[in-house]
């Protein structure tokens, strides 16, 4: 039986039960974190991957909301810890984090209601194929912007415009969609951040065209920095897309995900850009702890 942290305590997973009265369940103001863990086979340890950043991303998020909870970021960390030990993972493994207004109460506010938190644990390989590359297509829907709900805001709400454009590129024969923002620009894939490469440099569409701040999108960044490769952040046109000499995307699900096709047209070659593979290779070996240079990006779980 699997262990979970629910409401301030680690319980059996059968235990953790929310009521359908729970306030956040009818007007999807829960925030959330999606964080990894990634099993090191010869070293048989667990490497929790920017478990920090990630819970100070949620309490930002949670400012936002107006919710506040009795645990803090650095015992949020220690609890996670403690939850993939007690879970005992042999595998790379998904962690989500989840904050809700627990109160039994109709009523679509954020003031007034308690914020509880509960964070589960699941074996995850990849979420999009990191190998192959990918097909994309931008969507006819548009990304939501800072004045309705903020894309900076990993909110639950807000994940049924992502749902849209996912479900849309998927019924076109795509595997993730592209969506712009309110002013026609590349914002960032249904769930990830997106990079274009050109004439050797990276670009990436900066935080102000209604993207999430991700942070493997920071993580990304360093590494280019580190090789030596340009990192530009601004607008990207849709037909920008077209004509980049390499495409893909970023996020702690999607990791370093190649796209060799968009709306049915090839991007390069049609196969893994140099530029995406040399960054995909060094994060890969970063997360499990073997780049000494990305070390501090991880914590041992032993």
């Amino acid at each position: 039986m699997a262990i979970v942290y629910f409401e301030n305590r680690f319980v059996e997973e059968e235990e953790a039960k929310i009521s359908i009265k729970t306030n956040s369940f009818h007007y999807g103001t829960a925030v959330f974190e999606g964080i990894r863990a990634y099993y090191n086979r010869e070293e048989d340890t667990m490497y929790g991957l920017f478990f920090k950043e990630h819970y100070q991303r949620l309490f930002q998020n949670m400012r936002i909301l107006n919710m506040e909870i009795e645990e803090t970021v650095d015992e949020l960390v220690d609890i996670t810890a403690e939850l993939v030990k007690k879970n005992n993972h042999k595998e790379d493994v998904y962690i989500r984090p989840i904050v809700y207004f627990a109160d039994l109460a109709i009523g679509p506010k954020l003031i007034g209601y308690k914020a509880k938190i509960a964070i589960y644990t699941l074996p995850l390989g990849d979420y999009i194929d990191t190998n192959k590359g990918i097909k994309a297509k931008v969507s006819s829907w548009t990304r939501l912007n800072d004045n309705m709900i903020p894309p900076r805001l990993k909110v639950t709400g807000a994940y049924v415009n992502s749902a849209m454009a996912k479900t849309e590129a998927l019924l076109n024969g795509a595997d993730e969609a592209i969506v712009l923002n309110q002013k026609g620009y590349v914002a960032e894939g249904s769930a990830e951040n997106i990079f274009i490469v050109r004439n050797g440099k990276l670009i990436t569409p900066p935080v102000s065209e209604d993207i999430l701040e991700g942070i493997t999108r920071n993580a990304v960044m360093d590494i280019a920095k580190d090789i030596g490769i340009p990192v530009i952040e601004r607008s990207i046109s849709r037909t920008e897309l077209y004509v980049a000499d390499e495409v893909f995307f970023c996020g702690t699900g999607a990791q370093i995900s190649p796209v060799v096709e968009i709306d049915q047209k090839k991007i390069g070659n049609g196969e893994v850009g140099p530029i995406t593979k040399k960054i995909k290779d060094i994060y890969f070996d970063a997360v499990r702890g073997k780049i000494e240079k990305y070390r501090h990006w991880v914590i041992p779980i032993k």
